[in-house]
């Protein structure tokens, strides 16, 4: 049983919107990580002309379950969900991608939290295959209103 898995809630977590949204599902919610879930639709903007989810779409699912970490960290708290950016990326390595129709479950684990930056190193799986490894750092940006 997932925390979220409409898309209206997931809008309200994250700061991406359709066509770009790369989460679907909050699986579970813990303070040091997250587990988040995406079925890889058919016409996504990131999606191949052979049908496959792209590099730079696993990638970003990746950013995305982090997005979702923190929004539902902060809706826990009662705060508005921040918008944040891709700090850095490191040893990413992409085994396979997958295909319209795919499951993904990715494993966030927070490393560090300090001053907007969040650092994690997590891995995204396709059934009980792990496809990506990496780590990532997100920064939060400041209030933008």
């Amino acid at each position: 049983m997932s925390l979220v898995s409409s898309l209206d809630a997931i809008c309200r977590l994250i700061p991406q919107r359709p066509p770009f949204i790369l989460v679907d599902e909050l699986i579970s919610f813990q303070p040091d990580g997250v587990v988040a879930g995406f079925r890889v639709p058919e016409g996504h903007i990131l999606i191949s002309a052979d049908g496959y989810l792209t590099e730079s779409g696993v990638v970003e699912h990746f950013a995305q379950a982090i997005a979702l970490y923190q929004g539902y960290d902060y809706f826990l708290r009662h705060e508005r969900p921040p918008v944040g950016y891709i700090g850095s990326i490191k040893n990413f390595e992409i085994s396979a991608l997958p295909k319209i129709g795919d499951v993904l479950e990715t494993h966030i684990r927070v490393l560090q939290q300090l001053f907007g930056v969040t650092a994690v190193r997590g891995e995204v799986r396709l059934l009980d295959q792990v496809i990506a490894i990496g780590e990532m750092r997100t920064v939060i940006a400041k209030d933008l209103e």
